[in-house]
């Protein structure tokens, strides 16, 4: 292969859309991509007819003039999308204390829906409202409009998430509530910051929708741009070894042996495993130090439920059940005693707008359960890990049967996924739902800026500040811009 511009390590949603820029800004760009798929966390798989995401449930922004709907129509790919508005008067709904509370999209209609449960706390949903909508304001490349883009002051990044909905008012009911569908970003009290429950929060009550038949459209439209812009895309190739000289990145070493060259090369898979393929000379060991001690957000164990047919009701909404006092529950869980909470999701469908032909359930998992199995591959696992998952779906089903009874009198067929999973087939470090966790009481030690020490090597994905569609998608604006010059490509993405 020739000399080309841009390797990208990596096909999920943040190489890809680092490809679809830079291709469409001449530069000549290769995706390699070590699976016989692209798209990491947005690829589907199909079981009995039934199509199931492997991570993206919904996503945000997409309403004519919102941030994401101008992302995605600079992309080229908005008006080729397949979606479905989620309802409007509760997108999300929350059960916590046996009753149920409905988050509304659009902030006024929030703040009145969730009024109904809490009269006395109007003045307060109003407060909260106005401080994600501050946030998302002051944070870059959520407003294209801005003239900076870039943070002045780390004040955004030093608040907690867990701190500041406790000061917010004194109704624990309502507080918790708030937090009610943390699973979003695996929120830990004593660690999570505002600012990533203020980003995800407040852009998904401004619009959310779900990918209809699955979110592997995305990756292929992203792709189908990138090859129709002349770059290319290489599957079930590893890259093995970045090679450096003097601190400068010439090539990538494939499985196969083939080395590729390039002026630039965007890391999209996590940092760790970026360094690990990295000479020790390469890059100064306490920045090695400072990738490696970084801690990740918690896995999920996942069952995927085939239904018999016409027997469960679509639902356009997810669904939260808390059967404890709290729902920061990420680093207490006991897994004697799990499951204690979950994620629930209907998938949206072309067939039918009516019942579901399957369903999605998550509930957390720590890697540290998985360990014994920490060296096996996918489909080699062992029985004693079977035995395992059967044990978990069935206790998660259980959990589940208290919400909505009968539901398991119209499960046809189930399939599971752990952590282990997730890090065999996305590539995600130690099965992380998230990425590296974020840390408001040290925001720069867990910050990952997409230029590294290494002049020609840059950083890209959910690692970075944000995960998600739309934390992913800034994030890969952020990384091309290095190369492009950000104001040069805002202006660009405004100009569609």
């Amino acid at each position: 292969m020739q000399k080309i511009d841009v390797v990208i390590i990596g096909s999920g949603l943040g190489g890809l859309i680092c490809g679809n820029i830079l291709s469409r800004e001449g530069y000549n760009v290769c995706v390699i991509e070590k699976n016989n798929k692209i798209g990491g966390c947005l690829q589907i798989f199909s079981r009995d007819k039934c199509i199931f995401n492997t991570g993206l449930n919904y996503t945000e922004g997409l309403a004519e003039g919102q941030i994401l709907n101008k992302y995605f129509s600079y992309f080229s790919i908005m008006d080729k999308l397949k979606l479905r508005r989620m309802d409007m008067d509760g997108f999300e709904v929350i059960t916590f204390k046996d009753n149920e509370y409905k988050f509304a999209q659009e902030p006024q209609h929030f703040i009145e829906t969730l009024s109904q449960s809490f009269p006395n706390e109007k003045q307060t949903l109003h407060n909260y409202i106005n401080k994600l909508k501050s946030i998302c304001d002051s944070f870059p490349l959520f407003d294209l409009n801005k003239n900076s883009y870039n943070i002045n002051s780390f004040d955004v990044f030093n608040e907690s998430a867990y701190g500041y909905l406790n000061s917010l008012t004194s109704n624990k009911i309502l507080q918790n509530v708030l937090a009610g569908n943390n699973l979003l970003y695996g929120g830990v009290p004593d660690k999570t910051p505002l600012y990533i429950h203020a980003l995800i929060i407040y852009s998904f009550i401004n619009s959310s929708w779900r990918l209809v038949d699955g979110s592997a459209q995305l990756a292929s439209l992203l792709a189908e741009s990138i090859k129709n812009n002349g770059g290319t895309i290489l599957l079930n190739q590893e890259v093995k070894e970045i090679i450096s000289v003097n601190k400068v990145i010439k090539s990538v070493r494939l499985t196969d042996g083939q080395q590729i060259e390039a002026n630039q090369f965007i890391s999209n898979i996590h940092p760790v495993n970026t360094l690990k393929m990295l000479d020790d000379s390469a890059i100064n060991k306490a920045f090695r130090n400072r990738i490696h001690s970084l801690e990740n957000t918690i896995g999920m164990f996942t069952v995927y439920l085939v239904m018999k047919e016409n027997t469960f009701r679509y639902m356009n909404h997810n669904h939260y059940y808390y059967d404890e006092d709290s729902v920061w529950t990420t680093a207490t869980y006991d897994k004697n005693e799990w499951p204690q909470s979950f994620m629930l999701y209907t998938p949206a469908v072309s067939k039918s707008e009516i019942y579901a032909d399957s369903v999605i359930a998550m509930s957390y998992m720590k890697y540290d359960e998985l360990k014994q199995w920490e060296q096996t591959t996918v489909e080699s696992r062992g029985n004693d890990y079977l035995e395992f998952k059967q044990r978990k779906a069935e206790q998660l089903i259980q959990l589940i049967e208290k919400k909505f009874p009968g539901i398991k009198s119209k499960i046809k067929k189930y399939y599971t996924s752990t952590p282990l999973t997730y890090r065999d087939y996305t590539g995600t470090h130690e099965g992380s739902s998230y990425g590296i966790l974020k840390d408001f009481n040290n925001p720069l030690k867990s910050i990952i800026l997409p230029k590294t020490k290494i002049k020609n090597l840059f950083f890209t994905g959910q690692n970075l500040n944000l995960h998600g569609i739309l934390g992913v998608t800034i994030s890969a604006v952020m990384t091309c811009g290095e190369l492009t010059g950000m104001d040069y490509l805002i202006k660009k993405i405004n100009a569609n």
